[in-house]
């Protein structure tokens, strides 16, 4: 099932290709909108949509942002190989969440859903005014969540988008429905431009095969597999896999460098909450095609995207597909 998804937004990059190229032609040779139609018009308007968050064709649906439980209790994941984009983020004693971003497909069910971090408002601030599902947040947090420009999603607010598996033990138990979560925020924003690009590989770059990043009590371990082309994803040593089995990986993964320091909150054992800034700028390395490319990354204010260059200052540009960010700390 799950080589069967990969294969299906792999086929993708075909159209994608096609419909990148009426654009460059509008951009580049003043194409009009009729001689753009003339040359795509055995494309249907679906075929014609390229998700900013993919490179690939798609019919974009709202943006739902999911977050996701990472400790080893909590694994497999449901429904994160569905994700358009994965940001993994440190948490209490040094862990990790995920923050699942959706549009491209929507999932029947997702998580274990946990709970917010204060880093989440400004992450999500990017795309537009996206609908966010969780658990719940710190109590002083939680009017900080309901005043961000989201559409907050926590179980009292959608009561009807989640279930708890009586066979998994709280809190790794709670599941979020896509589909119902969305009809509670019908006007969630659908996706826009947050900065990536994707297309050719960028010159140079260091053959790699594998890359590690560790986060004081995690570590995500990412291997190039070429007869997949993406980079396979291990949590802690163990190989990474969705819980219907399929294993998890993107064709791009982005290690963004970033500084991540105490924020007011604290979780209920007094743990401080880390606070993940991603708005400024700094280093990056980015995964793709079996090699690695220093990069540098930029985002000058919250409700802009992020965008990521060569050492030269040209826009790098990601393999088409799912993208893994994992937000390291520097």
């Amino acid at each position: 099932m799950g080589a069967r998804r990969h294969r299906r937004r792999r086929a993708g990059g075909v159209t994608a290709a096609v419909a990148a190229c009426a654009v460059a032609c509008a951009a580049l040779f003043g194409c009009t909108a009729g001689e753009q139609d003339r040359k795509s018009s055995g494309q249907t308007a679906a075929q014609k949509a390229v998700s900013p968050f993919t490179g690939l064709t798609a019919e974009p649906g709202p943006v739902l942002a999911v977050k996701i439980d990472n400790v080893r209790a909590a694994r497999p994941p449901t429904g994160l190989a569905a994700a358009d984009i994965v940001y993994v983020e440190q948490v209490e004693a040094g862990l990790s969440r995920l923050l699942a971003v959706y549009s491209s497909e929507q999932p029947p069910s997702a998580g274990p859903v946990r709970s917010a971090r204060e880093s989440d408002i400004e992450l999500l601030r990017q795309f537009g005014r996206p609908a966010l599902a969780f658990s719940g947040a710190q109590s002083a947090l939680l009017p900080l969540v309901e005043e961000a420009p989201l559409f907050a999603l926590p179980p009292w607010g959608a009561p009807e988008a989640y279930v708890r598996d009586a066979g998994r033990a709280a809190p790794h138990n709670l599941y979020l429905r896509p589909e119902r979560a969305l009809a509670a925020a019908p006007e969630a924003d659908r996706p826009r431009d947050i900065g990536f690009r994707f297309g050719p590989a960028p010159a140079g770059g260091q053959p790699l095969d594998e890359h590690t990043v560790s986060f004081p009590s995690a570590r995500f371990t990412f291997t190039w597999s070429p007869e997949q082309e993406r980079w396979l994803v291990s949590m802690d040593g163990a190989p990474a896999r969705d819980a219907d089995g399929a294993r998890l990986g993107a064709p791009t993964v982005v290690v963004q460098h970033v500084e991540v320091r105490g924020s007011q909150f604290r979780d209920r054992s007094g743990s401080v909450s880390p606070y993940t800034e991603t708005v400024g700028s700094g280093t990056a390395l980015v995964l793709r095609d079996g090699r690695g490319h220093d990069a540098r990354w930029s985002r000058p204010a919250a409700d802009g995207g992020t965008a990521f260059t060569t050492p030269s200052g040209e826009r790098l540009n990601f393999a088409r597909g799912p993208v893994w960010v994992v937000l390291a700390a520097r």
